[in-house]
């Protein structure tokens, strides 16, 4: 992820800035990680899970994460409301995966849409980045809608994927 992100950027959109996180978004970061609502549609797997405690997760994100994936918090003013990642990022073939997640108060408000158009934006106008990627699980329908909304085409329904679970988890893939 270094060869793409020299910097941790900063992106803003109309109402939200996604940041690099610091130690004070630990009682906000925790909020997000101790909803089981949250993650009933995420891989058991996701870095803000690995540690028990949001303090030790936002101190290795940028040494220990930024190996595999960028992860920035997502702020309306200093209100934190989720995480965008930037992840599996393919540099022979400008291809990068993105992801997201809401606190359980900021859905419903397109927070998730602005958030990937950030994104987006970021990575077509930034960066050499030419295919954008996404995988949701199949009963995820809002999820489904935020890709669609940005631009999204749905080209892999319903292949089983390893997210951690006991057995391989049904997904779409997407591709913009």
């Amino acid at each position: 992820m270094r060869n793409l992100f020299s910097t941790l950027p900063t992106l803003s959109g109309a109402r939200l800035t996604l940041r690099p996180l610091v130690p004070s978004d630990a009682p906000a970061l925790s909020e997000l990680t101790d909803n089981p609502r949250v993650y009933r549609f995420l891989p058991t797997f996701l870095f803000e899970k690995k540690y028990p405690d949001a303090k030790t997760v936002i101190a290795r994100l940028y040494t220990e994460c930024i190996k595999d994936s960028v992860i920035l918090g997502v702020f309306e003013g200093d209100s934190f409301l989720g995480l965008a990642e930037f992840c599996g990022y393919r540099a022979p073939i400008r291809k990068i995966s993105v992801g997201y997640r809401l606190i359980e108060r900021a859905w419903g408000r397109g927070i998730a849409t602005e958030t990937l158009g950030v994104m987006i934006d970021y990575l077509y106008n930034e960066t050499d980045i030419e295919i954008v990627t996404a995988s949701t699980m199949c009963e995820n329908a809002a999820s489904a809608g935020v890709l669609r909304k940005n631009g999204f085409s749905l080209v892999v329904h319903d292949v089983g994927e390893d997210w951690g679970y006991p057995s391989p988890t049904p997904t779409d893939k997407w591709i913009r």
